[in-house]
């Protein structure tokens, strides 16, 4: 008789590759604001049952979904960007699954297209209020800070990215493979 020794729980499943693009889709928004509620209303606590706003309604919303045999399955990170003013865009609402946040290259690659697709529709500034937490991230992808304000109780800094360091990405689906090294 064989006898199996307890492990414990097997490891979690991490998808072989990811997707970033604009959220058409209803099930992609849906996703987006599902992703959204999550971290800021459950995790972070920044908003009370929702953190949908008038944006919104005139935003762009990037999703990155994981893949199964290259369908997507889920979405698992998200940020939005809008244009109050022609030239001027502004990125928010950047989000990743909390099991996720650890797997190489997914808030990174949704902030290279929030650029790159705003770049590519004629931006001249791009703007985002980043908290605290992920500013290093941002100036690693040559980001500078402008200003820090409290913004829903967490400090905040205003950045703005240097839109010569990103590449104009219109209509582009990124892949973003993780390590073959589990987090």
């Amino acid at each position: 008789m064989l006898l199996l020794e307890d492990h414990g729980p097997p490891p979690p499943f991490f998808a072989g590759e990811y997707h970033i693009e604009a959220a058409i889709l209803p099930w992609q928004i849906a996703g987006c604001f599902a992703l959204r509620k999550q971290v800021f209303c459950t995790e972070q606590q920044i908003f009370s049952g929702d953190d949908r706003d008038a944006i919104d309604d005139v935003c762009i919303h990037l999703a990155a979904s994981s893949c199964m045999f290259a369908h997507e399955d889920e979405i698992i990170g998200t940020v939005r960007i809008h244009q109050p003013e022609p030239g001027l865009w502004w990125g928010s609402r950047l989000a990743v699954a909390a099991r996720l946040r650890r797997v190489g290259g997914l808030g990174a690659s949704l902030i290279r297209l929030a650029v790159g697709t705003a770049k590519a529709q004629g931006a001249k500034t791009f703007l985002a209020h980043v908290q605290a937490q992920n500013a290093p991230l941002f100036e690693a992808m040559d980001w500078r800070r402008l200003d820090e304000k409290m913004l829903h109780g967490r400090l905040h800094y205003l950045m703005q990215a240097d839109l010569a360091a990103y590449t104009a990405l219109d209509g582009v689906v990124l892949r973003v493979l993780p390590p073959l090294r589990r987090p």
